[in-house]
């Protein structure tokens, strides 16, 4: 499908969305796991984690930088993250006249593993690349299938009672469609990928605490270096520095949020050293603390 027809295709639900928003933000639905993005302007990168979800670029364009890989994802096109993944992102391509406008729809392991266990899938071929983010044309049955999610943001007498049925619609359509391999891998129980979203699960609640990498090798049944390998085939990093961004990103969050200072900020996410905490935000996110929320307080003005 050339790509005009794909922005034709998106574009009816793309004019429900800022009917909805009416400008530039981001904005959480009734719909549970729903949310809408919108920016009039192209946007610097902006370091965060992408978690397991589908998101739909309704219009303009987004690129992601993950390690030494530069994705793009334009209009009519749907990118499915399997992984909680540290990644760059910006907005490429937005103006006032014809803004960049998303929709995100986190998805819930269990439910996929639920799905997939209950159809007649075909096997994983051995040459399947591993992909954390993969980036497909929307189909017209998804495309479908997400008019009807977001039309439930109007319909509360119905919500409660539709929305299972349409995510597991999407979550079928998920599982046999162009993303169908990479979902299918991550359903795979038993696989190094299953044992790995189960550790970054619980890194995601426990990451403020002290944590010895030989103990996370344990929770994933892998020795410590085949632990250290699968981790960073599907995130492009090593277990400790993914550890870090998520405690630097926390950090980003309370002192952008809560108005928390960096030596306040450092010390909820388990910093025992400011001078260490700032040395590694400025790794990470290119300015010190204090610079880099002058920098986010003024691209939200």
């Amino acid at each position: 499908m050339p790509d005009t027809n794909l922005a034709d295709l998106v574009n009816p639900l793309a004019q429900k969305v800022l009917l909805f928003a009416k400008k530039p933000g981001e904005y959480n639905s009734h719909v549970d796991g729903l949310t809408m993005h919108i920016r009039n302007s192209t946007t610097e990168p902006l370091h965060c984690v992408y978690t397991l979800s589908l998101a739909v670029v309704l219009q303009g364009a987004k690129i992601l930088s993950i390690e030494n890989d530069v994705l793009s994802c334009k209009a009519g096109q749907s990118m499915l993250t399997t992984f909680d993944l540290p990644l760059v992102s910006h907005v490429s391509q937005a103006s006032r006249h014809q803004p960049f406008i998303a929709l995100l729809l986190k998805l819930d392991y269990n439910k996929i593993l639920q799905t997939a266990a209950e159809l007649n899938l075909p096997n994983l071929t051995r040459d399947t690349k591993q992909q954390t983010v993969s980036i497909e044309d929307i189909d017209v049955g998804l495309n479908d299938a997400l008019n009807r999610l977001f039309n439930l943001e109007y319909d509360d007498k119905f919500r409660e009672s539709l929305f299972p049925l349409l995510e597991k619609e999407i979550i079928i359509r998920l599982l046999l469609g162009a993303h169908g391999p990479q979902l299918r891998r991550l359903a795979s129980e038993g696989s190094p990928s299953s044992h790995i979203v189960r550790v970054v699960s619980w890194l995601k609640q426990n990451f403020m605490r002290p944590i010895e990498m030989n103990d996370l090798a344990d929770q994933a049944h892998m020795s410590a270096s085949t632990f250290r390998q699968h981790f960073k085939t599907l995130t492009g990093t090593s277990p400790l520095q993914y550890l870090k961004t998520l405690r630097l990103q926390e950090a980003r969050d309370q002192m952008l949020v809560n108005g928390l200072d960096a030596n306040q900020a450092s010390g909820v996410v388990g910093y025992e050293s400011p001078s260490q905490f700032s040395r590694e935000y400025s790794r990470l996110f290119g300015l010190p603390p204090q610079k880099d929320m002058q920098r986010l307080k003024q691209q939200a003005v």
